[in-house]
């Protein structure tokens, strides 16, 4: 665990009301765990360290399913869920509105509901929200750009999934870091490649086949995307710094070699040890979570490597 993740989890109430969870009586539990496509390495990641907080704590069955990007798919595994008769539901919902109606029918079957780095809305009986302050994590990309060409600059912005809460929220923080100074900075080119590494290849190719001259730098809403860009500014000898978003192993490994110019870690692991941490000491003690829970994302660069939560994972 990274000094910074350290701060975040061990502060304030989330750390008085999470981190004792390790104490309560080791009653048998069913969780049932829902992550939006298990084809992103960072969900993988996330539901392995789901795995490994149920394991720590103890007592604790996980019913896992993969939504393969699909919300019929992950509705109908919820739906499941609910007439298996799981105590709990830990989610990371692939739309922020399309799976609002079946979570509803959970809140309303009395299953606890923790959404976890992507929210959904209109729900109010949904338990807590764990997860990365998106729209900070998307001012953070910004004030890198300012930092990084304090006299201007021409970006093109590759946005995530339409309908998630991280591509709202990212794209949110960017334009409020930056549109402020529109006159010095100019987004020549905004487009979606859903989150997606081969999409951001082949949306990064488009753009900058369409553009007079290549731009400044490109941010994007992932790694997959930033990697993606990267290859193709590779392929082409263009020297364009790239920002990425999740702070991947093989992000940060490109951080390090000079490839990509910095991503932003939003501590994944943090979220799902939380969520599981505010599920368990519900269910065990009835003891609620605060509603809203979110920790604060930082760029990674070479200068503060060492604050990326899986650079043990890095080869």
């Amino acid at each position: 665990m990274t000094n910074g993740l350290r701060r975040l989890l061990v502060s304030g109430a989330f750390a008085a009301s999470l981190l004792t969870a390790g104490g309560v009586s080791a009653q048998d539990i069913t969780i049932a765990t829902s992550m939006p496509s298990f084809g992103f390495p960072f969900f993988v990641h996330m539901q392995k360290e789901l795995e490994a907080e149920a394991k720590a704590l103890g007592g604790i069955t996980l019913v896992v399913s993969d939504g393969q990007n699909q919300t019929p798919k992950q509705t109908a595994d919820i739906e499941a869920a609910i007439i298996k008769g799981v105590n709990g539901i830990i989610i990371s919902p692939i739309d922020t509105v399309a799976m609002a109606p079946v979570l509803q029918q959970a809140v309303d079957a009395k299953v606890p509901v923790i959404t976890i780095d992507r929210r959904v809305d209109g729900v109010p009986g949904i338990v807590a929200h764990i997860g990365a302050d998106n729209v900070k994590g998307g001012e953070a990309q910004g004030n890198l750009i300012a930092k990084m060409f304090p006299n201007g600059a021409k970006i093109v912005n590759l946005q995530g999934q339409p309908g998630s809460s991280p591509a709202i929220d990212r794209n949110k923080g960017v334009h409020n870091a930056l549109d402020g100074m529109s006159d010095k900075y100019e987004f020549v080119a905004e487009q979606t490649a859903n989150f997606a590494r081969e999409e951001g290849a082949s949306v990064t190719e488009a753009i900058l086949a369409g553009l007079g001259s290549p731009p400044d730098v490109i941010v994007a809403a992932n790694d997959d995307m930033a990697l993606g860009a990267l290859q193709v500014t590779q392929e082409q000898g263009l020297d364009i710094p790239i920002i990425g978003f999740d702070a991947l192993p093989e992000a940060l490994a490109s951080v390090r070699d000079g490839g990509l110019a910095a991503t932003i870690e939003q501590f994944p692991g943090g979220q799902s040890r939380g969520a599981t941490q505010a599920m368990v000491k519900l269910l065990r003690e009835g003891t609620k979570p605060d509603p809203l829970i979110l920790l604060t994302p930082i760029a990674i660069t070479k200068d503060n490597i060492k604050e990326g939560e899986r650079l043990g994972e890095v080869q």
